[in-house]
């Protein structure tokens, strides 16, 4: 596919991760090019540049796909206008500030005859299939996340992840919740939470969850933002028939102590990747079982408060 067979793309929100996977990884994309961007204080070299939404959108009907790399708190806005100009929209993770606002996009999407989809990355990491198709048909006995980092490393100055809407350790915890509802073959549900929430802070920096499937399995998660050093993001699966653990997000994966050898893949190259699948079969894909999964734990859990966050 030449260049100007290429799907034209806006990219909104030019962060971190914007420049750090979306931009690398549509580059990459045999599919998809990177037509314009929009954003109120940075740009792209080589495509045009917007500061608003609705700018982009009157000057640029020509592009039919918006992929949002924004903070949750205004996503909903900016997507429900793309949607209602009939362009696709591609969502970073979360989703959005609340499972309510997914759930309209859903809707009017679908309405409109436009894809949504609603990416979880950590669900793209190298090893994250393999544990599926094993996991699939063995007995779950235990599990349990430990998902722990350094806010201060991962999201410098970023003040919106302490404010209500900004999910605080569950920015990183719900990718570990998106890797969980992937790989058991069963679904789980919250019994019970603790969140140790930061006195100056409305969201917490720490979190201990509990799951049940209903049945005999125990699933516990341990999320912190308080860790230096290495930083650890692994999940441990007890089976009747062994035990697998995958690691470093998801990324290397064991089973009964020996590693799999698995090829690399890139999070982000496989999420435009699936786009282009989901284009061709006209078909939308909006999971929110990690979303409801943080929604409960908010409803469920006992507010413990903690020291001050300083940076």
């Amino acid at each position: 596919m030449t260049h100007t067979d290429k799907v034209p793309v806006a990219l909104v929100g030019i962060g971190k991760i914007a420049r750090d996977q979306h931009i690398p990884s549509i580059a990459r994309n045999e599919t998809f090019t990177l037509a314009a961007s929009v954003s109120r204080n940075a740009s792209v070299d080589g495509v045009e540049n917007y500061t608003a939404i609705e700018e982009m959108l009157a000057a640029r009907p020509d592009i039919p796909v918006v992929s949002l790399a924004i903070p949750p708190q205004p996503r909903f806005k900016i997507a429900l206008a793309a949607l209602m100009a009939d362009r696709h929209v591609i969502l970073e993770k979360p989703p959005g500030a609340t499972v309510s606002e997914v759930d309209t996009l859903e809707k009017i999407a679908r309405e409109r005859g436009k894809l949504l989809f609603a990416t979880w990355h950590s669900r793209f990491a190298a090893g994250v299939e393999p544990a599926r198709q094993w996991l699939a048909e063995r007995q779950i006995r235990r599990v349990h996340i430990t998902w722990r980092e350094d806010v201060r490393r991962w999201h410098p100055g970023q003040a919106w992840v302490w404010e209500p809407g900004g999910f605080g350790v569950f920015d990183p915890g719900i990718n570990a919740l998106s890797i969980l509802t992937e790989i058991l073959p069963d679904p789980v549900h919250l019994t019970s939470a603790e969140l140790d929430v930061p006195s100056n802070c409305q969201t917490p920096i720490a979190a201990r969850l509990t799951f049940t499937d209903g049945a005999d399995a125990q699933v516990t998660a341990d999320f912190d933002w308080r860790q230096t050093g290495p930083q650890t993001w692994e999940i441990d699966v007890e089976t009747s028939d062994g035990r697998l653990k995958l690691t470093d997000g998801g990324a290397n994966i064991m089973i009964n102590g020996e590693a799999v050898s698995i090829p690399e893949q890139s999070e982000y190259d496989a999420i435009y990747a699936r786009f282009a699948e989901l284009l061709k079969r006209n078909e939308s894909d909006v999971d929110l079982a990690p979303f409801k999964h943080v929604a409960d734990a908010f409803m469920l859990g006992r507010r413990i408060e903690t020291d001050a966050f300083v940076e």
